[in-house]
Formats: structure tokens, sequence, C-alpha cells
């Protein structure tokens, strides 16, 4: 073996210029920089990445929702929701109930009889009866069930509100997600 003290290494700090650091280091990472090929190949696969992140988040979501209740015998507060539809009368209200079920939009539709209501339209206050549905669903059906409301219903500003399940019947709701496909 040759024990001889070699010429130091380039890269070693005997061998560097005696200038300060932050120069040193600077040209050592522009030497060592990664083509700018590279660096859009990371970008695609980290954009790739993402949309495949949030183009599967709902259905994973459905699935961690399942897996919980399996395990704990629990329910997941908000996974379900009620719709609250009103409808001029009891013909189109029984109309779009049924069309919301025939796409499988909701496990149920409830028609409540005639309710009395008082609203603000155009500036003065309005009297009038209307029919009230009552749709359960899930929470991520109801962009779905409102987009199709919207585009069927005849008044022009169709009052379509939702609120969180929070609780209930843990039969009640497995049966509502056995009724709705998932999304």
């Amino acid at each position: 073996m040759n024990f001889e003290r070699s010429a130091p290494r380039p890269s070693s700090p005997a061998a560097r210029p005696r200038t300060d650091g932050m120069e040193w280091l600077l040209q050592r990472c522009r030497r060592e920089a990664v083509s700018p090929a590279a660096w859009r190949a990371a970008l695609l696969a980290s954009c790739g990445l993402l949309v495949l992140c949030v183009g599967v988040y709902p259905g994973l979501w459905s699935i961690g929702v399942r897996l919980h209740s399996a395990v704990t015998g629990s329910y997941v507060p908000g996974h379900h929701s009620v719709l609250l539809l009103n409808s001029p009368n009891e013909q189109v209200a029984k109309d779009i109930g049924r069309a919301i079920m025939e796409r499988r939009l909701a496990a149920s539709v409830t028609i409540l009889s005639r309710t009395s209501t008082m609203y603000y339209w155009k500036g003065e206050v309005q009297d009038a009866s209307e029919i009230l549905m009552l749709v359960k669903t899930k929470t991520s059906r109801i962009q779905q069930v409102t987009d199709y409301v919207k585009s069927v219903h005849p008044y022009a500003n169709p009052e379509v509100l939702s609120f969180p399940v929070e609780g209930g019947s843990l039969s009640y709701m497995k049966w509502m997600d056995e009724a709705i496909p998932d999304d």
C-alpha cells in the first residue's frame, strides 16, 4: 500500500480558494445543481400526486367512515344530512321527490302537508302556503341534489337548506348508506 500523502482533492477544504464560505457554497451548488428537466419532472409528479389525492378523497372518506363505524360501532357526525326543500304544491313535491329517488341521490324523501309561510320577496312580506320536503341523503350528495332541484323547480329561488346529522339510529344510517351509492 502506498501511504504517501496525495495531493488534496479539489473539493476538500484545503484545496478550495481562500474566499468566504458563502461564495464557495454557491459555486458548489451551481456545479451540483439538478437539471431543469429533473425539476420539471419532479414538479409534474407532485402535481399529479396532488390531483390524484384530491380525486380519490371522497372515496377514501367514505371507506374511512365505514371502517370507523364497523370497528367502533359508532357514527361519524356529519356523514349524512337532511335537506329542507319547499314546493308550491303537492304534485310538484311528488315529482321532484320521485326524480331525486330515481337518481339515487337520497335514501328517503318525506313530503309534509301544507304549511303556512311568510317571507320577504322584492321588498314586501309575502304570505303563502307551501309543501315542505325532507330529503335524507349523504352529505357528499348535497350539491348534486341542490343542482337538480334548482334545474327543475318552478320557483326562481327555491329553498334548499341542509342540516348535518349529528347522531341517530345507527341501523337507519347504515340503511341510508346502502340505499345511496358511493360517489
